[in-house]
């Protein structure tokens, strides 16, 4: 069976990857920043911006937005990096082992089976009865008209006497969940 992936989820960093920070003159900087390194430029619409330490960014300077920052950056900063990644990446691999299995038992018993026979002979069919591929097939092509009517998902039904009153709210009640 083809190997199953999935993007990786975005889960937010621990409260051990946050840096803690000191406010210097009304403004958050990381510890390891001096107030000397703080380069602060006011904007003519009374904004300001806050550059922490500039000559840093300097040797990150691309000509293209879609340059590969891997090529820019040192190798001590680019192994933890790969290394945090691939940790996550497996991590997340084997949490949803369970799920792959279960995926494959699902497709074997629906008769979804790609293998290339040799039994009885080379090239032999490997049939296998379609009648619970069939049946989700049908549900589904039936469900999705219930489900997916074309004159939209709501049915009004006046009980009782017609009244002006009435029908005008059973107009308004459709109207309304066909717009949601």
């Amino acid at each position: 069976m083809a190997e199953i992936d999935d993007a990786l989820p975005n889960n937010p960093p621990s409260d051990s990857e946050f840096v803690e920070q000191e406010v210097v003159s009304g403004i958050e900087a990381p510890e390891n920043v001096s107030s000397e390194d703080v380069e602060i430029t006011t904007t003519e619409d009374g904004g300001a911006e806050i550059s922490f330490d500039p000559n840093v960014q300097e040797g990150l300077q691309t000509q293209n937005h879609f340059d590969n920052l891997a090529e820019l950056l040192d190798d001590n900063e680019l192994d933890p990096l790969a290394s945090e990644l691939f940790d996550q990446y497996t991590s997340y691999k084997e949490s949803r082992g369970d799920w792959e299995e279960t995926y494959r038992n699902g497709l074997n018993l629906l008769g979804f089976k790609y293998e290339s026979r040799t039994e009885p002979f080379r090239g032999a069919a490997a049939v296998t009865h379609p009648v619970l591929a069939e049946a989700v097939t049908q549900f589904q092509a039936q469900a999705y008209k219930e489900l997916l009517p074309a004159d939209g998902p709501v049915r009004a039904q006046i009980l009782g006497a017609v009244t002006p009153e009435k029908q005008d709210q059973a107009n308004r009640v459709k109207d309304f969940m066909n717009y949601q």
